[in-house]
């Protein structure tokens, strides 16, 4: 496996001196990492990244990590590891019951809880093998939600991040409706879009530059001046 093929795990922790630690020691261990200090920041990675793993503080000011973690699990977001201070259990249990899939309680022993990473990564199918009914065709491409992918009818094929493959099954669910950027955020970041005054505009120019002929003059993701954006495509099931 190469650097580039190695599992990116996001750490969401708004302690400084535990985020970075780590960080660097699942570097070590042959992981990619992305770090976050708050809710915000990791919504931005999830969109921006292929994120395999999700390392997440429960206590965080402003929106928690449980807050954040169902979130996660209603966009069908990656597998998550919580990382508590309570040594109650309450927050484990909550956390377990909306669908994290582990926890450790802190302070913990990196080698344990790399070996929680491992064994929640093998639990975890990878997405190529996961068998889908949801493949969509839109023009010359179609839309594999569960391998993050776009595949052209000249077989090439594109890898979408998290937040560039829901935006397309948005697009997917709605061919020819107009779109505006409220709705668009609404969808895709849910109660925390706010924090998204351009995100829908970024992720857009993205998508357009991986399957527009012409990123400049779009004819499959077309803007509505004033109103928002249209997939302008036929859509059917691939």
């Amino acid at each position: 496996m190469t650097d580039a093929e190695a599992p990116q795990i996001l750490i969401v922790d708004d302690a400084r001196d535990i985020r970075e630690p780590l960080g660097q020691y699942l570097r070590k261990q042959g992981y990619r990492t992305q770090l976050a200090a708050n809710a915000g920041e990791a919504r931005r990675t999830l969109d921006e990244a292929r994120i395999a793993l999700v390392i997440l503080d429960i206590m965080m000011p402003g929106e928690d990590g449980l807050s954040l973690c169902r979130w996660l699990v209603e966009h069908r977001g990656p597998p998550i590891i919580l990382l508590t201070a309570m040594a109650d259990g309450t927050d484990q249990i909550v956390g377990l019951e909306m669908g994290a899939d582990d926890y450790v309680t802190k302070p913990f022993n990196p080698r344990e809880l790399l070996a929680r990473i491992r064994a929640v990564l093998r639990r975890v199918p990878e997405p190529a093998a996961v068998v889908t009914s949801d493949r969509r065709r839109f023009g010359a491409w179609v839309h594999d939600p569960a391998a993050q992918s776009l595949v052209h009818d000249d077989g090439h094929s594109v890898d979408l991040t998290t937040g560039e493959s829901r935006l397309m099954g948005i697009f997917l669910d709605h061919p020819a409706t107009v779109l505006s950027r409220a709705r668009l955020l609404d969808l895709t970041a849910g109660r925390d879009s706010k924090a998204y005054d351009r995100a829908i505009d970024n992720a857009v120019s993205r998508l357009r530059r991986k399957i527009e002929d012409d990123p400049a003059r779009p004819v499959l993701i077309v803007t509505e001046w004033g109103g928002g954006y249209r997939l302008a495509a036929e859509v059917t099931l691939a």
